[in-house]
């Protein structure tokens, strides 16, 4: 007999039938927004579909806590040209997609051909940046994409125009999940919106989706890695977290993802029953302030190097995040490769910072203006508002300032937001996706940074085409030290632990190496 809980909760009565059926090994999850599509070219938040239903030709493998290694996906193993511009990946046979249709190089260069069609109107086009004629392509100037070639039925050759070290670690996103060519090409635009327009070669199989209620996956028994030991997953749209911690606590759910609702971690960690079954890890991500050094006064490096001094970075991972993480010191956080655990402290000196602001001409304090996003919760609230009145004893003067979504990205990426508080978690394994990310030419001024420092975009420029591990690390580590501390160019804050409640029945959960809420249920075990 199937059991089906009611819950009342703010005047709403919630009706769920999520037991398993007779012998059934179902795993139950929430997610607070609903993805809208399985199609990871058209999302850039929403991984939970694609690391299921689809593959990459690479796979970025947790094996340790916070730590991950690149192994063969799809592809079972690849060759790099002398020059590091030529990539041949030699497909594994015999692996299906869920139509039935075999795996072939042709639909390798479907699927990124596709994503730099202007017509797909794509969201992650920035992963093939470096394949030789992707801008061609994306600008309606070419009809194909010179660098995509099929060698072989299984073998792939993408050329890049020049070399890009980072770019196996890139192959292993959701972003580059493969595509059959066949099932999705008649589709256009309706691809991943449905059961019946989404396929790929993953351990699971879309079998149901209500828009903003629930999607249910099935296990894929010709998947070539072996069948899931998962029969089944149900994930529910649950936007409340005290909802989410009620059906949780009710057994409605198997796993609670502590992102989701962090005022509960207190709670579980002192519970009699979950602290025993808290899984965390720490995730490869940093919070960070910006610091717009074209706006005054962060034109002077002395006022910039008095911000940093003046914030107690401790105090606020306490008080907010309940002490779940680690002080960070540089722009690559824990876990990263070429990560630095010896980087040099951000010293905390609020009298220090006061004689700066003093030598800099400020000796009455300074006014400043601290940006944040209406709507994006009470976190960022609370952040700004602790900086605020510890920066006040350093002469700081903090006006918080609200700004709604679309103006906040709209004048940020022209270089005029003032500076605020925001986190990023790693999309790939590569100090690129960090480092470059933020103080490139480019990046410095999409982020309101502005930090324009030449020597700078060109080491990461140059650090983006060096093929020597070693000496890139090097490379990434003196940075580290100019940007933080020479150029005093942002406030690295922390990163946090990843912490997860998992009713008992749940085994082999492994916390993702990342810093995504989403993850790949394949190896997980359900008793």
């Amino acid at each position: 007999m199937r059991k089906v809980a009611l819950f009342i909760i703010f005047g709403l009565v919630l009706v769920f039938s999520a037991s398993p059926s007779m012998g059934e090994k179902l795993l139950r999850i929430p997610y607070a927004d609903d993805p809208k599509t399985a199609d990871c070219q058209k999302t850039t938040e929403s991984y939970t579909l694609p690391l299921n239903l689809f593959d990459t030709l690479v796979q970025a493998v947790t094996v340790s806590p916070g730590k991950s290694d690149l192994v063969p996906g799809l592809a079972e193993k690849w060759e790099i040209s002398k020059d590091g511009k030529v990539y041949t990946f030699y497909l594994r046979k015999g692996v299906l997609f869920h139509n039935g249709e075999e795996l072939t190089a042709e639909d390798v260069v479907f699927t990124f051909g596709r994503m730099l069609d202007p017509k797909t109107k794509a969201l992650n086009t920035d992963i093939l940046d470096f394949v030789d004629g992707a801008k061609e392509r994306l600008d309606a100037k070419a009809d194909s994409v010179r660098g995509l070639k099929v060698l072989d039925k299984y073998v792939v050759q993408i050329t890049l125009k020049e070399a890009y070290a980072p770019f196996i670690a890139v192959m292993a996103s959701p972003q580059a999940s493969i595509f059959n060519k066949k099932f999705t090409e008649p589709l256009g635009d309706q691809f991943g919106l449905t059961p019946e327009t989404t396929c790929g070669t993953g351990p699971f199989i879309l079998k149901e989706y209500v828009l903003n209620d629930r999607q249910v996956l099935t296990a894929n028994d010709k998947y070539y890695k072996g069948r899931p030991k998962i029969d089944r997953i149900l994930i529910r749209v649950v936007s409340d977290s005290e909802t989410m911690r009620i059906l949780f606590e009710a057994d409605e759910i198997d796993v609670f993802d502590c992102d989701y609702a962090m005022s509960q971690i207190p709670y579980f960690y002192q519970h009699k029953k979950w602290k025993n079954l808290i899984k965390s890890g720490p995730r490869v991500g940093i919070y960070y302030f910006s610091i717009n050094q074209g706006v005054k006064p962060f034109d002077d490096v002395r006022v910039r190097k008095a911000f940093q001094m003046a914030i107690d970075r401790q105090k606020i991972l306490e008080k907010r995040f309940f002490g779940k993480g680690r002080i960070e010191n540089g722009v690559m956080p824990r876990g990263l490769v070429c990560f630095n655990p010896e980087q040099q402290p951000v010293e905390y000196n609020p009298e220090k910072a006061k004689k700066l602001l003093a030598e800099a001409g400020y000796p009455d304090g300074v006014d400043i203006t601290l940006v944040q996003v209406s709507g994006w919760g009470a976190k960022w609230v609370d952040i700004n508002e602790i900086a605020q009145a510890m920066t006040k004893k350093a002469g700081f003067n903090v006006k918080i300032k609200q700004l709604d979504e679309s103006a906040y990205y709209a004048t940020r990426k022209t270089g005029r937001v003032e500076n605020y508080c925001q986190s990023w978690s790693a999309d790939f394994n590569d100090p690129d996706n960090f480092l470059y990310t933020f103080f490139s030419e480019r990046g410095s001024v999409a982020r309101s940074f502005n930090n324009n420092v030449p020597e700078v975009f060109e080491a990461l420029d140059r650090g983006r085409t060096m093929t020597d591990p070693a000496k890139r690390c090097e490379l990434y580590q003196e940075l580290e030290k100019k940007i933080v501390h020479e150029n005093a160019a942002w406030l690295p804050l922390f990163s946090l632990d990843h912490t997860y409640v998992v009713q008992p029945r749940v085994k082999n959960f492994v916390v993702p190496w990342n810093g995504w809420s989403d993850m790949c249920y394949f190896k997980m075990e359900i008793e």
